[in-house]
């Protein structure tokens, strides 16, 4: 089995790649629902990130309000720092445990982690592959204001929030360029999947 990581900047079309991916065979992993699974009553970080901002967070039904709390973590560093290091180590012990998973009923398998900051947190140095996501800053602003209803403001922010496609460019083993039609990202991400494929048999 190979651990594989998918990542890429905001709106660089990451979920469409994955699609794809998972529909050739590969097992796939998605680190951003394990963030909010951990953070369900009873998930490891449920605790230590109400212990650390308060029942503030809560909705009536004691479940985290994920938009209030992001309130207060992306106006802070240190506070998103602090939910950080109670949400990453857990979502990380859980795709452990899924990967293991794969392992046992699957030996040959490709595992893909899909994830933002697989590069940010130093997760992707655990894998065996990269495949970055990329196409145009305009596209981009295209997408997103189109599928998350973001002014163009808006999505310029969260864009520029976020590590440089060129640096993340550095980490990747595979980069898949979305910004032209889907039948050409289609044919690129086949290609990918094949690598893969030969390195899981040399692996055998």
């Amino acid at each position: 089995m190979i651990k594989v990581g998918l990542t890429g900047g905001y709106a660089t079309g990451k979920s469409f790649v994955a699609a794809e991916l998972e529909k050739l065979g590969c097992h796939l992993i998605y680190a951003d629902r394990l963030g909010h699974t951990v953070l369900e009553p009873g998930g490891e970080a449920y605790a230590p990130t109400v212990k650390e901002f308060g029942p503030q967070i809560l909705n009536a039904d004691g479940r985290i309000d994920r938009k209030r709390l992001a309130g207060i973590v992306f106006g802070s560093a240190e506070c998103l720092e602090k939910l950080s290091g109670f949400v990453h180590p857990a979502v990380m012990r859980l795709e452990d445990e899924m990967a293991e998973h794969v392992r046992s009923h699957d030996p040959n398998g490709i595992v893909v982690i899909e994830a933002a900051i697989l590069i940010e947190t130093g997760r992707y140095k655990a894998l065996d592959r990269l495949i970055l996501t990329t196409c145009s800053e305009e596209r981009q602003i295209a997408r997103a204001i189109k599928r998350d209803d973001l002014t163009r403001e808006e999505a310029l922010a969260r864009i520029r929030r976020q590590m440089p496609a060129a640096e993340k460019q550095k980490y990747a083993d595979f980069v898949v360029d979305t910004e032209g039609d889907k039948a050409a990202t289609l044919d690129r991400v086949r290609n990918v999947h094949h690598q893969l494929k030969r390195l899981g048999e040399a692996k055998e």
